[in-house]
């Protein structure tokens, strides 16, 4: 199926490795050109150099920490415009006590999980609106849906950013913008094997254990691979999805047992 999306410009965020380096290349499969975005040089021209050739399509690369406000206008300083933008912010998430959490660290996750991504979102809006095209795919986590505990730093700025869409949505979408959210679960990345083996460091327990208690709370029974987000990222930012806006699509393998 064509996706109707050769030669669009799409910005990934946080593209050198894991969901958002998938996305790109589902993205780029189907014909988009890229702006790949994230903190190493090193690691992004390598990303960049492996899509280009295997895709043939145009890729660029622009190293910037997203969290940082400087860093964020100095992309949109180099590349002002884009058909799609993922926006993902590119912190894994880090647990935390709730009951000693400072204010500054608090804000730190504000910036990191919600402002770093609305502004980019703002900025990117209008020029969509002018062109009467637009896909915005915000990556975030399934379990906004039913926040764990010690993550609520890093839950309560994505839910923010999820209101903030859902504000946003209906001004874009009579221009055939959309903007919508995908909540993955549990996915093979290197992020998810780091808090792994944190919280194995924590509780003084093999890393294969705790890998093993996380396996019992998916129905799926497994972690899903980084390339079904990708494509998933795809979709939504494809042409025939011009109807589809202010949704949450949770991607879990059947862990999440609410209705809404």
């Amino acid at each position: 199926m064509d996706l109707g999306i050769r030669n669009r410009t799409a910005l990934v965020c946080a593209a050198s490795k894991g969901i958002g380096y998938a996305a790109a290349e589902s993205l780029a499969k189907e014909g988009a050109n890229l702006v790949l975005a994230a903190r190493s040089p090193k690691n992004l021209e390598a990303a960049a150099q492996t899509i280009a050739d295997k895709h043939s399509v145009s890729v660029e690369y622009f190293a910037a920490d997203l969290v940082s406000r400087n860093d964020r206008e100095k992309l949109l300083e180099k590349y002002p415009n884009a058909d799609i933008l993922v926006a993902n912010p590119g912190a894994p998430q880090r647990f935390a006590d709730a009951l000693t959490l400072s204010r500054k660290d608090r804000e730190w996750w504000m910036e990191a999980h919600f402002y770093s991504m609305i502004e980019l979102i703002q900025a990117y809006l209008p020029g969509m609106i002018s062109h009467k095209f637009g896909r915005v795919i915000n990556i975030s986590v399934s379990f906004i849906k039913f926040p764990q505990v010690s993550a609520g730093h890093s839950h309560a700025a994505r839910l923010a950013l999820a209101g903030s869409i859902a504000a946003l949505v209906r001004e874009a979408a009579p221009y055939n913008v959309t903007i919508n959210s995908v909540l993955p679960g549990l996915i093979n990345t290197e992020a998810l094997k780091a808090s792994l083996s944190g919280r194995a460091k924590e509780q003084g327990v093999a890393y294969e254990q705790v890998a093993a208690g996380i396996l019992k709370t998916c129905p799926a029974g497994r972690l899903a691979e980084p390339f079904e987000i990708g494509d998933l990222v795809a979709m939504l930012a494809s042409a025939q999805m011009g109807f589809l806006t202010g949704q949450n699509i949770v991607s879990d393998g059947g862990a999440y047992q609410g209705l809404f």
